[in-house]
């Protein structure tokens, strides 16, 4: 998706006091019923410039391939286009004893990148919108819920859009629907029968209103 240099120079001028580095604008496809936002690239990403990719990726194209989808027909996002990052010690030769390591994007560097994020939904104005983990579906909703209380939940909802460095509700309405970040699984295997209960939802919503299909 192309963006106006005006856009993109802001970005970068926002996010350049922050501990970030690479940008991932975004992938798919642009006329796209169904937008995935996640929350920010991690190490792998940042480096060859592309959303979801190693693990976590994979993870994501197996969930997707189970209610029927596939990155071909959607379009991928996040809040926060650079990885955020911490020093971290480490006995790994040839480091000096520290690496870099993934952190979650704080509400400075969320707010650096909010007008991408803006300008891209209201460019595409998808069907449906998946909040992969909580950092998005804050970014989206404004609210703090916990995931697992949203969990598979269709949420039809203002979205916050960033206007003079305030978030406000958009005039209109979308629909939400609240998942896991695909890295979850990893970190806390015992949610998996919630993952997939919550992927059934999400297919039947599909299947209901043709969203399975370009259009």
């Amino acid at each position: 998706m192309d963006l106006p240099k005006w856009l993109l120079e802001d970005a970068e001028k926002r996010i350049k006091p922050y501990d970030v580095e690479g940008f991932v604008l975004g992938q798919g496809y642009e006329n796209a019923e169904v937008v995935i936002v996640g929350e920010a690239p991690g190490e792998n990403e940042a480096v060859k410039e592309e959303p979801f990719i190693g693990r976590a990726g994979d993870e994501l194209d197996k969930q997707l391939a189970y209610i029927g989808l596939q990155r071909e027909d959607i379009y991928i996002t996040s809040t926060v286009r650079s990885r955020p990052y911490k020093w971290v010690k480490t006995n790994k030769k040839g480091t000096n004893g520290k690496r870099k390591a993934n952190r979650k994007p704080n509400k400075k560097e969320i707010l650096a990148h909010a007008p991408i994020l803006d300008y891209q939904l209201e460019k595409i104005s998808p069907s449906l919108i998946i909040a992969l983990g909580g950092v998005a579906y804050e970014r989206l909703t404004g609210r703090k819920e916990k995931m697992s209380e949203v969990l598979g939940e269709v949420i039809e909802t203002p979205i916050m859009k960033l206007k003079d460095d305030e978030y406000q509700p958009s005039h209109q309405n979308f629909i939400i629907f609240p998942l896991y970040h695909p890295a979850a699984v990893f970190y806390n295997p015992k949610i998996k029968e919630d993952i997939y209960a919550s992927l059934d939802n999400l297919k039947a919503y599909l299947d209901k209103h043709n969203l399975l299909t370009k259009t």
